[in-house]
């Protein structure tokens, strides 16, 4: 984060325990005193070259429901802090239906945060059944735009966007493609931001990654009023009419484009007792699995393969009796 700190005690673990020491070497599991503002993925000097994620994406997602005195208000606080604290937990709060969600790597999880919202904050929770976290994405290109004081547009703001895809992992990019002295900052960045939070939502009602969207037209209405009044806003463009033209032009551009759902794969290595490669190729299979190699290794053998995540709990239940428990 570029914050300045002073370490000034460590624990090195080791053999179950940690204890004091003047300093620690790469891959050592080590206690670190002083640093009160640190969080999970934080660097600690100066970052080596990879600094990429280290965990995969979530992908699973449940909805968290209040339990007995419990308020939504307080379990939306209280989820978003544990959100600020760990990375690794992303939350979503749908304004539409009322509902607050987690993304999951397992179902484990679901009993990490329940026991966090009930020791930490004494707030009662359930959860819904876990659901797959599938993502959008668009198939092609497409292109909308509204101009300012033309019907049906009922904003005072030109918005054009185009919408086309780009690579896998690569997120969601924006870019202009008029003159960024074509309009105040303040409406290119209401556009913005607009764009990234409706593309949290798109046509099958999955977030919408790995694309790009282009601003290809704008404009707007200068300040004006009449004689000898003040600004009237009925007469010029703000930020309002961005935000609220954004969407429509988006959505219109996506629709044109269209998106395909897609859903999250897992790779697996599974090592078993050679003389239960017969009976174990089946399993996964019957999961949708797809076994990518297989190989033996002196008395077992090694299935290399993937798997959709949905489907990764219930292919961990099924092992043991495959493998007699090995």
């Amino acid at each position: 984060t570029g914050d300045a700190g002073r370490v000034t005690a460590l624990g090195v673990f080791g053999r179950g325990a940690d204890s004091p020491a003047a300093e620690a070497r790469a891959g050592r599991i080590v206690k670190v005193w002083g640093l009160g503002g640190i969080r999970i993925g934080d660097a600690l000097g100066t970052p080596g070259r990879s600094s990429g994620r280290h965990f995969a994406p979530p992908t699973l997602e449940t909805v968290v429901v209040p339990g007995p005195g419990t308020d939504r208000r307080s379990l939306h606080v209280a989820l978003t802090q544990l959100a600020e604290q760990d990375p690794l937990i992303a939350v979503r709060h749908d304004e539409r239906r009322g509902e607050t969600s987690v993304s999951l790597y397992g179902e484990v999880q679901k009993e990490v945060v329940q026991a966090t919202l009930a020791d930490e904050y004494g707030l009662s929770v359930a959860f819904r059944e876990t659901a797959t976290l599938c993502v959008e994405r668009p198939a092609g290109t497409g292109h909308a735009v509204e101009y300012d004081k033309k019907d049906p547009n009922p904003f005072l703001a030109t918005v054009g966007l185009r919408v086309e895809p780009a690579p896998a992992g690569s997120g969601v990019g924006f870019r202009l493609e008029v003159e960024p002295g074509s309009m105040p900052y303040a409406f290119f960045k209401a556009v913005e931001d607009t764009v990234r939070e409706t593309l949290g939502q798109g046509l099958h009602g999955r977030q919408v990654t790995d694309s790009t969207v282009t601003m290809t037209h704008s404009g707007y209405s200068p300040r004006q009023s009449h004689a000898h009044q003040g600004f009237d806003k009925s007469m010029s463009s703000t930020g309002h009419d961005f935000r609220g033209l954004t969407p429509l032009v988006l959505t219109e551009a996506l629709r044109r484009a269209g998106t395909r759902v897609y859903e999250p794969v897992q790779r697996f290595r599974l090592e078993a007792p050679a003389d239960t490669l017969g009976t174990l190729l089946p399993a996964p299979a019957r999961l949708g699995a797809v076994p990518e190699s297989t190989g033996t290794r002196a008395a077992a053998c090694v299935l290399l393969g993937s798997v959709p995540a949905a489907r990764v709990h219930t292919l961990e239940r099924r092992l043991p009796g495959q493998t007699r428990g090995e």
